[in-house]
């Protein structure tokens, strides 16, 4: 669009427009990851392993915030 010299507003709507598409993905492979891995470590039976999936979280969390 910038090469074809389109409207900067038009740019913008459609910069906006991934923007929000990446959000719903992310949004979606985070509630994946929530309802299978993290929930299986949480009810398995290997503590170092929910250790790992909380840590992951906070890890994730905190980079969200940056």
């Amino acid at each position: 669009m910038v090469e074809d010299d389109r409207y900067c507003i038009d740019v913008l709507t459609q910069l906006q427009a991934v923007r929000a598409a990446l959000h719903r993905v992310e949004t979606e492979v985070l509630r994946q990851h929530l309802d299978h891995c993290v929930m299986g470590a949480m009810t398995g039976d290997d503590p170092e392993d929910r250790k790992a999936k909380a840590r992951e979280l906070i890890e994730l969390l905190a980079r969200a915030t940056r």
